[in-house]
């Protein structure tokens, strides 16, 4: 074998372990990424500090996670629309609906609100949504849709003169317990 054909498979030899090398790190790369991605869209709810109260005394096919209650008053209130507020201490407050909301007419009434403007849509989906916005400070809240044995039901935080506003991660924790509910067995 000459010298020139040894240099040549040399090159060869280099050129394969040097795509080979690339390629594999780029293979592990991708499903590290995905790995990853997968891990955050399956992060489940965590129940930690809160308490499950079971709402079927109230005409609801269903239970919630509340906070922890020993230290903070639980209300549960039958409201005149039909709706069913819980509520607790001044950190929780959910209204719940017996129908679904209609989430494109709240949207609209959102963006075109000139006192409370909104700031921006932190979730945008067809069953719900998260926005900020504000009056003379932030606000957070929050409208879901879910469809619990077999009917369906709105959330959203309670807005009214005795609450205090909510911030963000207060209005996520809710969110996250009502996005989780199941059905009673």
């Amino acid at each position: 074998m000459n010298l020139s054909t040894k240099s040549k498979n040399n090159q060869q030899t280099k050129f394969f372990l040097k795509n080979f090398v690339f390629k594999f790190f780029l293979i592990s790369f991708a499903l590290t990424f995905i790995k990853c991605s997968n891990n955050n869209n399956n992060q489940s709810f965590s129940s930690e500090g809160m308490q499950l109260i079971d709402l079927s005394r109230y005409g609801k096919p269903f239970s919630i996670f509340v906070p922890d209650t020993t230290a903070l008053p639980l209300k549960i209130e039958e409201m005149n629309n039909g709706a069913l507020e819980v509520r607790v201490g001044r950190i929780f407050a959910i209204s719940i609906n017996e129908q679904s909301a209609d989430i494109e007419l709240k949207k609209e009434d959102i963006k075109t609100d000139e006192v409370n403007k909104l700031k921006k849509l932190l979730i945008d989906t067809p069953e719900a949504i998260i926005w900020e916005s504000e009056i003379t400070k932030p606000e957070f809240h929050f409208l879901l849709n879910k469809k619990i044995a077999n009917a369906e039901y709105s959330f959203e935080d309670v807005v009214n003169a005795d609450s205090k506003l909510f911030r963000e991660d207060e209005i996520q924790k809710m969110f996250e317990v009502c996005k989780n509910i199941k059905a009673s067995k």
